[in-house]
């Protein structure tokens, strides 16, 4: 069985297929969301979002956002989204950048510093 996989971003839609499975990292730690799903509205961190559908895998850098997710599908409003093949250095160096000037004005210096690291975590996994 299948769910409804929509990403948006303020830029643009990038995604709207049949899904088996969405692996979203959300800000309580990973979930992957299935057929059936009990519904839940989570934040997410900066990190790499995956969609497996039948025409595989497509993954995408997500800044954060929300994910709605119910028994029929799953919606994911993310503040910025790319995909991972569009991602180039200069682009990953303006994420980092544009993460770093978001936590600088945080008033909990942990949970920036975590911001942080978990969008460099994502430069490292697509090997930049």
């Amino acid at each position: 069985m299948a769910v409804q996989f929509d990403l948006v971003s303020p830029e643009r839609r990038l995604a709207s297929v049949q899904a088996t499975e969405v692996q979203i990292p959300g800000a309580e730690g990973d979930l992957t969301a299935m057929a059936g799903h009990a519904p839940t509205i989570t934040t997410m961190r900066p990190g790499i979002l995956k969609a497996v559908s039948a025409e595989g895998t497509k993954a995408y850098i997500v800044t954060g956002g929300f994910a709605e997710i119910t028994a029929t599908g799953v919606s994911v409003l993310a503040e910025r989204a790319v995909p991972v093949e569009e991602a180039t250095p200069a682009l990953m160096e303006s994420l980092v950048a544009e993460v770093r000037d978001a936590a600088s004005g945080s008033e909990d210096k942990d949970a920036a510093d975590k911001v942080v690291a978990d969008m460099m975590a994502v430069r490292t996994a697509i090997g930049q």
